[in-house]
């Protein structure tokens, strides 16, 4: 099979991955999750038929709107897609899938980015972050790791007390004004998936990001300085970010130094 068909293949999987996504952020936030029943459309509840529920080409063969109700169609929902797609290609590229085939390491990552994504979008649409996208996964990456030797338990930890430590200090001197707990679970997950001191690069970054593009949306008006940000988009890109060139990162900057 050549290169090419495989990408195209892992980008397919990836915009399912991404559709999947956008369902189970909606379910969850409207409390309707279940594995049995069919997605509906969320303006007019109405069962989607399979063939209007196809990644990307629905989307564009309905002209981003609801086939019944005519009701616009959340954008959300195909650059969800697309963004998994091309995630999904950029982690076969970084794995060398097509040579080496797939790995267990190629399936943690594809893991970890999924729920990333799920708490990017949750973030960003609710500003909310939930404990079972972070915690939980935590626990489960921390035991994997420590079976197949991908981070030392003392790094993990050290990382995970300084992840959620940063946001637990900030919490409590603001009594929950600036930081909220879903930043604290966000940052122990930050922690077990990166390690130490990969953990301190992605808070680097994450504040860096947040800094300029807080400062370039209240140039452009769309904000006001004491508006509310998602922190957790920018903590979970910087978290994807770091888990692929944190380390070329890092000696970047120590060679600046």
């Amino acid at each position: 099979m050549s290169s090419i068909l495989i990408y195209s293949v892992f980008f397919a999987i990836g915009c399912i991955f991404g559709s999947f996504i956008m369902s189970l952020v909606w379910r969850i936030y409207t409390k309707q999750f279940s594995c049995t029943t069919r997605s509906v459309c969320t303006n007019c509840a109405v069962r989607i038929s399979w063939y209007h529920n196809i990644p990307i080409m629905s989307f564009l063969l309905l002209r981003g709107a609801c086939h019944m109700c005519k009701k616009p169609i959340s954008s959300y929902y195909i650059m969800t897609e697309i963004v998994a797609g091309l995630l999904l290609v950029l982690l076969a590229l970084v794995h060398t899938v097509p040579l080496v085939g797939v790995t267990i390491v190629f399936v943690r990552d594809v893991i970890i980015l999924f729920f990333l994504l799920f708490v990017f979008i949750y973030d960003a649409r609710y500003m909310q972050i939930i404990t079972g996208a972070t915690i939980i996964p935590a626990m489960v990456l921390f035991l994997a790791s420590l079976y197949f030797g991908w981070h030392a338990w003392q790094s993990m930890v050290l990382a995970a007390l300084v992840g959620g430590g940063f946001f637990l200090i900030q919490y409590l001197i603001s009594k929950g004004k600036w930081i909220g707990g879903g930043d604290i679970r966000l940052g122990v997950f930050m922690g077990v998936i990166l390690g130490w001191p990969n953990i301190l690069c992605a808070l680097f970054l994450a504040y860096i990001s947040g800094a300029l593009i807080g400062v370039l949306c209240i140039i452009l008006r769309k904000k006001q300085l004491a508006s509310e940000i998602a922190f957790g988009t920018y903590l979970a890109a910087a978290t994807a970010v770091t888990l692929f060139w944190g380390e070329q990162i890092i000696q970047w900057y120590i060679s600046l130094l």
